[in-house]
C-alpha cells in the first residue's frame, strides 16, 4: 500500500460527514487545536477562500491556474475527489510530488495518533473532515506553496476551512441545500455562507436568486468592514458561444477593473462557467490590479475539472456513443444548467440519462426537467458510499410521467445504459451526483 492508501485506510477510523451526515458536529475549535499542534501550517502562504452552493470548485480551480500562470507555486482543496483521493489536495493542474504526500502522511499520522482524547476541546472526537483539511495545510507548508485556495466544505461559518486568514473571499451562487444543516430559507443558508467573510477582508460575491440573499451578504460585509463587489455590478458587458466541433466555450467579459475585454476558450463549458469566469478574473484583478490580461486569459483557458460537463468521446468498446457527458450537478438550478449546455451544444441530438442523487436533492422538481428531452432515462443510486432514497426518486419520476428503468444496483444500471445508448446510437448523460460520476468513470476505466 502507498502512502495515500494508508492515510485513507486510517481515516476511515474518523467520522466522515460526507458519507452519514450528522447535526451538530460543527465547530472550530477543535481545527484550532490541530492547528497551533502542528504549528499554524494554515498561515504560511496567502490564500484565498471560496464558498457558495453551486460553482464554488469551478472558481476555486480558475483562481488558482491564473495564480500558476502568473508563475505562483499554488496549493489548491477542494472536495470532493472523483477517482483519487489527491483531487482534493494538488496543485492546479495536476498533483504535488509522491514525496510530498508521503512525508506529511508520515508527520500528521503519529502526531495524531499520540493525542490524548481528555486533551481535545470538550473531548469531541476527531472528523475525517479535520484530518483532511489538516492534511492539506501540512501538504501546501511542505510544498512551499506561494499561494493556497481553498474551497469550502458545507455553509462557511463553521466549516472546518474557515480557520483560515484569506487575502480575499468569494461567495458564489446560493441554493437551498443541506437545509437540515445550513438552515430551510436562501437568507439562512446566506447568513452561514457569508459567515467566511473576514475583518477588512474584500469578498466577490455572484449574482444571487434573490435582493434579499445579496442584502444578508451586504449586511455581514458591513459589520466586518470588509469590501464587497457583486460581479453583476463591475461586469459590464459579457457573453459565450459555443464550438461544438472543438466543444469549448468562447467568453467575453467587459468591465472598468480591466485594460481591456477579456477573452479566452473554456474547455469548462455552461453559462454557470461564464459566470464563474467573471468572478475569477474580478477577484484575481482585486488582488493583482497590474495583472496582465493575456494571463488571466490563459489561466481561464487551462482551467479544468473532472465531473463538470466532462465530455468523453471514442469510447473503447462502445464506439456507436457519440459522447457521455459526465456532470456532477445536483440542485434544482445546476441541473437545469446542464441540460441548457446540452442542448446549445448538441441541438436536438439523441440523449438518454442516467440519474441518481442523495436522500437530501430535491428530485421532485429536478425529475420534472427530464420530460420530453430524454430517450432512455436510468434511475439508480449514486453508489455505497452516500446516502440516497431510490424510492423517492421512483416516485418523483412517476409524478413526472416518465417512462424509465430504475434499479439499486447502480453497477448494473451503468452497464444498461452505456449498452442502450450504444444501441440506439444516443449521447449518454450522466448526472445527480459526483458519487455516481465517479461510479461510471470506474466502469469507463474498466471496459
Amino acid at each position: 500500500m502507498n502512502a495515500i492508501d494508508v492515510f485513507q485506510e486510517w481515516l476511515d477510523d474518523y467520522l466522515n460527514f460526507e458519507r452519514n451526515p450528522k447535526k451538530e458536529i460543527f465547530w472550530l475549535d477543535t481545527i484550532d487545536y490541530l492547528c497551533k499542534r502542528f504549528d499554524n501550517p494554515q498561515d504560511f502562504a496567502p490564500c484565498v477562500h471560496v464558498a457558495g452552493s453551486k460553482g464554488k470548485g469551478s472558481v476555486s480551480r480558475m483562481i488558482s491556474c491564473i495564480l500558476d500562470e502568473a508563475g505562483y507555486k499554488v496549493g489548491l482543496y477542494t472536495s470532493p475527489h472523483i477517482t483519487d483521493f489527491r483531487e482534493r489536495i494538488c496543485t492546479p493542474t495536476g498533483f504535488f510530488s509522491e514525496e510530498i504526500y508521503e512525508e506529511t502522511v508520515k508527520e500528521i499520522m503519529p502526531n495524531i495518533d499520540s493525542i490524548i482524547p481528555e486533551t481535545l476541546p470538550a473531548e469531541r472526537p476527531l472528523t475525517w473532515f479535520e484530518l483532511v483539511t489538516l492534511y492539506a495545510f501540512l501538504c501546501f507548508r511542505r510544498a512551499q506553496v506561494d499561494w493556497s485556495v481553498f474551497e469550502v466544505g458545507l455553509g462557511g461559518r463553521l466549516d472546518t476551512t474557515n480557520i483560515i486568514r484569506p487575502k480575499i473571499c468569494c461567495i458564489t451562487p446560493i441554493e437551498l441545500e443541506h437545509t437540515e444543516f445550513l438552515g430551510d430559507t436562501l437568507e439562512k443558508i446566506a447568513a452561514e455562507k457569508a459567515g467566511i467573510i473576514k475583518n477588512c477582508t474584500p469578498v466577490i460575491v455572484a449574482p444571487q436568486q434573490t435582493e434579499s440573499v445579496k442584502r444578508v451578504i451586504r449586511e455581514k460585509a458591513i459589520t466586518r468592514h470588509a469590501p464587497c463587489y457583486f460581479v453583476e455590478e463591475l461586469i459590464s458587458h459579457s457573453f459565450y458561444s459555443f464550438n461544438e466541433k472543438t466543444k469549448k466555450m468562447k467568453i467575453h467579459l467587459e468591465s472598468e477593473i480591466f485594460n481591456r475585454p477579456i477573452e479566452a476558450d473554456m474547455t469548462l463549458l455552461g453559462k454557470m462557467q461564464a459566470q464563474n469566469a467573471a468572478q475569477a478574473a474580478i477577484t484575481i484583478k482585486k488582488i493583482f490590479p497590474n495583472l496582465d490580461e493575456n494571463i488571466i486569459e490563459r489561466g481561464i483557458a487551462k482551467a479544468q475539472l473532472p465531473g463538470r460537463f466532462e465530455i468523453i468521446e471514442n469510447l473503447k468498446n462502445y464506439s456507436d456513443i457519440p459522447a457521455v457527458i459526465l456532470d456532477g450537478a445536483h440542485t434544482l438550478n445546476s441541473v437545469k444548467l446542464t441540460i441548457d449546455t446540452l442542448n446549445k451544444l448538441y441541438g436536438e441530438k439523441k440523449v438518454n440519462l442516467l440519474f441518481a442523487c442523495a436522500a437530501d436533492k430535491d428530485v421532485e422538481d429536478i425529475a420534472k426537467l427530464f420530460k420530453y428531452r430524454f430517450g432512455s432515462i436510468f434511475i439508480t443510486r449514486p453508489g455505497d458510499k452516500k446516502h440516497s432514497d431510490l424510492n423517492r426518486e421512483i416516485n418523483a419520476c412517476k409524478k413526472a410521467e416518465l417512462n424509465f428503468t430504475a434499479d439499486a444496483d447502480f453497477k448494473m444500471m451503468i452497464k444498461k445504459a452505456f449498452e442502450e445508448s450504444a444501441k440506439t446510437k444516443s449521447i449518454l448523460l450522466i448526472t445527480g451526483s459526483f458519487y455516481l460520476i465517479a461510479e461510471a468513470k470506474n466502469y469507463i476505466k474498466n471496459i
